[in-house]
């Protein structure tokens, strides 16, 4: 992230702590029209400002203030270019003598967007270890105080003969949302809490005595085994005590696939031999459903589908290093609707989104599976053909009959329904066509483009609706001996 946005979003961050350390009610007026959030410990998702807001004012009435945000860590990534995401893990002190937050390590998710002018917050989240929120509350204040309180007396009590006996470690883990369980060194499950069958739906027993392996997918059980035989291997994080996280999908017993957040950590012995290990599973199907439309958001045109301007630029990228290795020629092929803004004119932007629509579905059709069809404005669209022929020639021929039959497939007759009933709108719209080929890292991907969109452009000249090969690029004289 380049250093100027870099201090922009920190900035926004802080202001974002600032405010809701002080219970300040302007907060309301930072959140997007088209915000969603997520109470306490991941509870509920809201997909209304209104309403969170009403939230957010309950909570600070919950705790008039101030109150104190100990940020421990912080992570902002680019998404896109209007959005960013912030991730910080923090401690929550507040103004009580039961202070039930103070130790509770808290993870705070906010992405910020820039509409308009000026950067608003679409998504913000709230997670508390090991303890659920209702409904109506961002951070689960009356249970946990609740909790805390008797948890306190119990403990003034019998700390000493419940931290020597099993049933002090069943109260603390067998009505969480959480899953606590326990597996001996070969990865045979020996506890799982009751938590596990709320989540997944299998009852202690159809676990317990089976490999943990048994509960994930292939490429997750072989994740795990990493941690099993060898230890710590990227992607998994260590924490200084030791523990290890990973998110691992697994199996639920009505055929689903969820995600795990996985903290694991290893038993030993007196000797200092391994006999097991034991952690924590936390729900994360959630998150990782947010996390992939973020992504969508970043990478794809919203209205087709198709790939953006940013992920045409990733996957050029990776052809033309393919191209390279394989000596395999590559082609972009740029095209515009020669008849677009007519129909916006005349029947509005909402007939045009539907050709926009019919478009990408009939180029999808005229290519193959590993190449790209990508929009990069308004009625300009960009085909990535990979893998074509080695000799120039036979490249240039293939990527011209795909060309060809593109331009056909695009002058057909478009029949446009805004609506199942009738009437429809017959609409006749052809492209304009420009093909440049590639050999590897010949040119720069700019130069590249710029040949295919010069391309297009002399189609265009030529009286449209016809297919214009970019000239090669000329080859250098070879030295003299």
């Amino acid at each position: 992230m380049h250093q100027e946005r870099q201090r922009r979003i920190r900035e926004l961050f802080d202001e974002y702590i600032e405010m809701y350390a002080t219970r300040d009610a302007r907060l309301t007026q930072r959140f997007s029209q088209n915000f969603t959030g997520f109470t306490g410990s991941w509870g509920r998702l809201v997909q209304d400002r209104d309403e969170w807001n009403r939230i957010t004012r309950q909570d600070f009435e919950q705790v008039p203030g101030p109150i104190r945000l100990e940020v421990i860590n912080l992570a902002m990534q680019d998404l896109c270019e209007d959005v960013v995401s912030v991730a910080a893990t923090l401690h929550i002190h507040l103004p009580h003598q039961d202070d039930v937050f103070s130790k509770e390590v808290v993870r705070l998710v906010l992405v910020f967007r820039h509409e308009g002018d000026a950067w608003l917050i679409t998504h913000c989240s709230y997670s508390v270890p090991y303890q659920m929120a209702s409904d109506d509350e961002i951070f689960p204040l009356h249970s946990l105080q609740a909790q805390n309180r008797a948890l306190q007396a119990l403990v003034t009590e019998r700390t000493q003969a419940l931290n020597e006996s099993q049933a002090f470690y069943r109260m603390l883990t067998e009505d969480t949302e959480d899953v606590h369980w326990r597996m001996d060194r070969d990865g045979i499950v020996t506890y799982v809490s009751p938590a596990d069958e709320r989540m997944r739906g299998f009852r202690a027993d159809e676990v317990v005595g089976h490999s943990v392996l048994d509960v994930l997918t292939e490429a997750s059980g072989d994740l795990l085994q990493n941690v099993l035989n060898a230890g710590a291997t990227p992607p998994l994080s260590s924490d200084q005590d030791g523990s290890q996280k990973l998110e691992v999908q697994q199996h639920c017993k009505d055929g689903r696939l969820i995600w795990g957040e996985v903290l694991i950590k290893s038993d030993h012995n007196e000797q200092g031999e391994l006999i097991g290990y034991h952690g924590i599973t936390r729900n994360v199907t959630e998150r990782k459903r947010l996390e992939e439309q973020i992504r969508q958001l970043a990478f794809h045109d919203t209205l087709t589908n198709l790939a953006n301007r940013r992920l045409l630029r990733e996957h050029l990228e990776q052809a033309m290093s393919d191209s390279k290795r394989s000596h395999h020629h590559g082609a972009l092929i740029y095209l515009d609707l020669d008849n677009f803004k007519p129909l916006n004119d005349l029947h509005g932007h909402g007939m045009g989104d539907l050709l926009l629509i019919e478009v990408a579905a009939r180029l999808k059709g005229c290519v193959r599976e590993a190449d790209t069809v990508a929009r990069i404005g308004g009625d300009e669209f960009v085909v990535l053909l990979r893998a074509l022929d080695t000799p120039w020639k036979e490249a240039c021929e293939h990527a011209l009959a795909i060309a060809e039959k593109i331009r056909a497939r695009l002058a057909e007759r478009y029949v446009l329904r805004p609506t199942p009933e009738p009437p429809a709108i017959a609409h006749d719209c052809t492209a304009s066509i420009g093909v440049a080929l590639f050999h590897g890292r010949d040119e720069p991907m700019d130069s590249l483009m710029e040949r295919a969109d010069q391309a297009m452009y002399q189609a265009k000249e030529e009286g449209r609706n016809r297919v214009h090969l970019a000239l090669p690029l000329p080859v250098s004289p070879s030295p003299l001996h």
